[in-house]
């Protein structure tokens, strides 16, 4: 039997195709088609630089090999192949098997300090269907609706945006995402990218049994997405891909407790939770609690319909670090504030936690929620990892 080498893969089914890996690769040996982000064994030289950033886990992979997969077998992958069995020989390089698995344990320890490790489904989601449009091969869709959710006064402009998807099937599951393909090409005349935006109506439509998905955006300045989606008026049509994610999904456990974070836009997938629990189990066991930050409440979006959803429903966090005359206040600053209310489901084995937003929150939320379990005589560091291996912990920044 030939050497045996480690190989760096990325999962094709949890990988959200938002080319975070790829840009942080010093190497570049990463690289993607219209299907697949792979890793290329002869350039990759496991320097980690792609762990951190990967806001799925999909690039977290490895597989101990005789012959190493090819780009091309990557590319055609729709799931990961299994580890195969048997593999005694050498490993490339010298070492034994055990040792290099222990060098690849370690090196994840490593790039995963503070995160918590690799996600995790939660145990009740459905399956989710993934990767079934692509570049090459686009979904069409039909702009039903444009509305904008921030106050004309204030400084961001964030869209409600409703994508009919006519006859096609299209199937997505709340906390899934979709790539929006913008026409024309880049300063190399390639074609643009798809970019990647979080669904934030439930997976029977906008309105129960449509067949539609809504999208929080917002406007970037220079933004070439969201300034292309922002703009479409009713009746444009529009080219998408995915779905894609199959980790920061609802649990469909109706006695599931559901803590919320999030800023700006990353409420989108939260507003699909919500709506999810409130068509399907109105009065579940499960309690879901929210904690949204804004700058102030002219800029938070959905600000006023998440005024009308009832408090049996769900319990809203609304916290604003901009408000002339107040001290500003973030999302952690309100969940110590709330420990009474945190603690007890933090040691509940129903409780789920679900962080999205802007990439560096996570550090803020992870230290209240320390402070929160050191108050209540409960060990943080232990509960998180516990958490992410059962799919309950689940994080999503940008």
């Amino acid at each position: 039997m030939n050497a045996l080498v480690k190989q760096h893969l990325i999962d094709p089914e949890i990988c959200i195709r938002c080319y975070t890996c790829e840009e942080h690769c010093p190497i570049d040996a990463i690289t993607h088609d219209d299907n697949n982000v792979v890793v290329d064994v002869t350039k990759c030289n496991f320097c980690m630089d792609c762990i951190s950033p990967c806001p799925t886990g999909s690039i977290d992979n490895w597989r101990i090999v005789a012959t190493p997969y090819t780009l091309e077998e990557q590319f055609g992958w729709m799931e990961l192949p299994e580890q195969q069995d048997g593999l005694e020989a050498e490993v490339d390089g010298g070492g034994s098997l055990e040792a290099l698995e222990d060098e690849v344990n370690a090196l994840l320890a490593r790039a995963h300090e503070g995160t918590g490790g690799k996600p995790v489904a939660p145990a009740s989601a459905s399956k989710p269907s993934v990767n079934l449009f692509n570049r090459a091969k686009p979904a069409k869709a039909v702009v039903q609706g444009n509305f904008r959710l921030t106050d004309a006064t204030a400084g961001n402009d964030v869209r409600h945006i409703i994508l009919n998807l006519a006859d096609q099937v299209f199937p997505v599951l709340e906390g899934q995402s979709i790539g929006v393909v913008v026409p024309g090409t880049d300063e190399d005349g390639k074609p643009h990218q798809p970019r990647l935006y979080s669904i934030s109506s439930a997976r029977d439509g906008e309105k129960p049994n449509s067949n539609n998905i809504a999208l929080t955006v917002k406007r970037e300045p220079g933004g070439l997405a969201s300034n292309y989606l922002c703009d479409l008026q009713k009746g444009a049509e529009v080219e998408i891909t995915g779905p894609f994610g199959a980790t920061f999904l609802m649990p469909n456990d109706p006695s599931a407790n559901i803590i919320m974070i999030c800023t700006g836009t990353g409420s989108a997938p939260f507003r699909a939770f919500t709506e999810r629990r409130r068509r399907t189990s109105p009065n579940a066991a499960g309690q879901m609690q929210l904690y949204f930050g804004a700058r102030r409440p002219e800029e938070l979006p959905y600000f006023g319909p998440l005024k009308k959803v009832p408090e049996s429903l769900l319990h809203q966090e609304l916290c604003y670090s901009r408000v002339e005359g107040a001290p500003k206040e973030y999302v952690q600053d309100r969940m110590r504030q709330r420990s009474a209310l945190l603690a007890p489901l933090l040691s509940d084995v129903n409780t789920h936690i679900f962080i999205c937003g802007l990439k560096g929150m996570e550090t803020g939320v992870d230290e209240a929620l320390a402070d929160i379990c050191r108050g209540a005589g409960l060990d943080w560091p232990a509960i998180k990892p516990q958490m992410r291996q059962s799919g309950r912990y689940h994080v999503e920044t940008y």
